[in-house]
């Protein structure tokens, strides 16, 4: 009976395997496909949003392009590297990752230059870095670590509460400081995902979750500059040409896309009328010289990748490999919803850039990691808990 058996079982289980690298192949094609996708609508977009800002500030209408462009090859050299470095390997080292994210934004606080009256950015030599940009992979990773060795201990609420109040505190604190509380916001969303994903009880859940809204809300009205995103959102048309310009120079430009836009390159809201065109708002510009069949088009491809994202956390061969798959999707979903929820005026703007599109270089390399990352779950999947590579 038992040498009857056995060939089946192991029938069976040369089946189950094949299945597995299949789907684990489809997922990486799926998750690259949208990625690659807008990344090289995101270039097209840089070109036409930034053209006239280059030309005024640069003398150069390629400037802002051309860097764009450095930015994406970079971009690619850091995806094709993470889809190549085992996952488990950031487990071993997420003190050390967060520790230098932390680091980053110490530095920036101490050193960085200001800009609209925030204090964001690190000047090294002719590169501008952001180091809350990694500090976004950082938690992903950190929580990711402590989530999954706390597995079987969260219901106590010393185990749930030291790693994620240390973490997210931490980060978060910094973070306002310089401030950014779109970046706090996006952390702290992410950071709930991951816990409703983990074994943490639901009313530790909620109960972070509340305590980070309200302090959001009081955050909200503590900054001048804050306070008008909320008047903003609420009704630009009170300050049409104060703190309502942009929300309505956004409508208009969306509006003036209609169906299938005014053309490539045709963009008027480009044109000084839409501050920040070729970052924040880029999304602007892709609804008006595309319409709302190229808008949606986005939508659909980061809806696409949220989708796939999820397959690979579902069938992830561990723990931290499906927490941090949960975590790197979400950041990237979170961000774009509440970008293009910006830019349409469903929700306040924030100022945090759209996902694989928005002109900058280190939301770039921190977007193109994440993807990698997601890329090597995926194909670990095919290669069962056992195998670390």
């Amino acid at each position: 009976m038992a040498t009857s058996v056995t060939p089946i079982a192991r029938a069976r289980s040369i089946r189950r395997a094949r299945e597995a690298a299949r789907a684990a192949d489809r997922n990486s094609v799926l998750l690259l496909l949208p990625v690659i996708t807008l990344l090289v609508v995101g270039l097209g977009a840089v070109l036409s949003a930034s053209s006239v800002i280059a030309r005024i500030e640069r003398e150069d209408q390629f400037f802002y392009f051309k860097r764009q462009i450095m930015w994406a090859v970079l971009g690619v050299g850091v995806l094709i590297i993470a889809t190549r470095i085992p996952y488990r390997l950031y487990k071993k080292y997420s003190a050390v990752i967060f520790g230098l994210a932390i680091s980053g934004l110490v530095a920036t606080l101490l050193v960085g230059s200001v800009r609209g009256g925030s204090r964001r950015w690190l000047e090294v030599g002719p590169v501008t870095l952001q180091a809350s940009e990694f500090a976004k992979f950082a938690v992903v990773v950190f929580l990711a670590a402590a989530l999954s060795r706390k597995e079987g201990y969260l219901g106590s609420f010393a185990h749930f509460f030291w790693p994620v109040a240390g973490s997210l505190g931490t980060t978060a604190l910094l973070l306002m400081m310089e401030p950014d509380l779109g970046t706090t916001i996006l952390i702290a969303a992410t950071a709930v995902a991951m816990l409703i994903a983990s074994t943490t009880p639901l009313r530790y859940v909620f109960g972070l979750a509340s305590l980070g809204t309200l302090g959001a809300l009081g955050s909200a009205f503590s900054q001048p500059y804050q306070k008008e995103r909320i008047l903003a959102f609420l009704d630009p048309a009170a300050d049409p040409l104060g703190y309502g310009l942009q929300p309505l120079q956004s409508l208009v430009a969306l509006g003036t896309g209609r169906w299938f836009g005014v053309g490539l390159g045709a963009s008027r809201a480009r044109w000084s009328f839409l501050p920040n065109a070729h970052t924040d708002f880029i999304f602007s510009i892709i609804g008006e010289e595309t319409g709302l069949a190229g808008s949606l088009t986005i939508v659909a491809l980061f809806f696409v990748l949220a989708l796939v994202g999820i397959s690979v956390a579902r069938r992830a061969p561990d723990a931290f490999g499906r927490l941090l798959a949960v975590g790197l999707v979400a950041w990237l979903s979170f961000q774009a919803l509440i970008n293009i929820g910006g830019v349409a005026v469903v929700l306040p703007i924030t100022g945090v850039p759209l996902p694989f599109v928005s002109s900058g270089g280190s939301a770039m390399l921190a977007n193109m990691a994440a993807a990698g990352v997601l890329v090597n779950i995926a194909r670990a999947t095919a290669r069962g808990p056992g195998v670390a590579k």
